[in-house]
């Protein structure tokens, strides 16, 4: 019996949790999140059935609610996603070395987790007298920073969508000054990879640094995203 039909089958538990898991897939398909309403109308059930299913996935962390009242996917996705990431990193971190230690950068790999992207690996270059520092596991919101327009640019478009957005879908990157970090220059690329949303990050506080970084910046996402297609 296939995920689908369990979920129409009679009452009892693997109707429950054929809906639970239906939902689940449908938040972590969806780019721009689903409201409650919406994943209602996606398992043919009603608000009351769906708002208790989010409910649910909400409190074991697999999804969050978002301030726009949409469900995306959370940090459990992660550790249910550990064998991709695993995979992703092992193949990104060698070629994100090459790119930190060339352009005595920080490089980042970026993911998005509800409102926010976190940095899944960091690489720091080795040697370079200067360079901002920070760790994995760090976020911030995805309405700021080049890394959260790279990665909102690979959603489906919306109407909503700022400029920042609309041009780093349009370039093929997201270029900002002091979004996240004053005074930081930020170049990000999106990188998809095993199905994920993801982005190759770079961050600076020398503009000269960001101006010739973008070519390679793109062959490095296109490697690392090629590696694990």
């Amino acid at each position: 019996m296939t995920i689908e039909k369990a979920a129409n089958a009679g009452p009892g538990g693997a109707q429950t949790l054929a809906r639970g898991i239906l939902a689940l897939q449908h938040v972590a398909e969806s780019g721009v999140g689903l409201s409650t309403q919406e994943v209602a109308d996606l398992l043919g059930v009603h608000r009351t059935i769906s708002y208790r299913i989010l409910s649910t996935l909400a409190e074991a962390n697999l999804i969050a609610k978002g301030k726009d009242g949409r469900y995306r996917g959370a940090a459990g996705l992660l550790k249910l996603s550990a064998g991709a990431y695993l995979a992703l990193r092992e193949t990104a971190v060698p070629i994100m070395r090459d790119l930190a230690n060339e352009l005595a950068s920080t490089v980042s790999l970026l993911v998005p987790e509800g409102n926010e992207a976190v940095a899944i690996a960091v690489v720091e270059p080795q040697g370079a007298r200067y360079h901002i520092a920070f760790a994995e596991g760090s976020r911030h919101p995805l309405d700021r920073g080049a890394a959260g327009h790279a990665i909102r640019a690979q959603f489906p478009p919306i109407a909503s969508d700022p400029e920042p957005v609309r041009r780093a879908r349009e370039l093929g990157y997201a270029r900002t000054f002091g979004e996240v970090e004053p005074g930081a220059h930020g170049l990000a690329v999106p990188c998809p990879a095993l199905g994920l949303t993801a982005c190759l990050n770079l961050i600076t506080y020398r503009e000269d640094v960001v101006d010739g970084a973008v070519d390679r910046m793109i062959v490095a996402a296109r490697e690392i995203s090629a590696a694990n297609s």
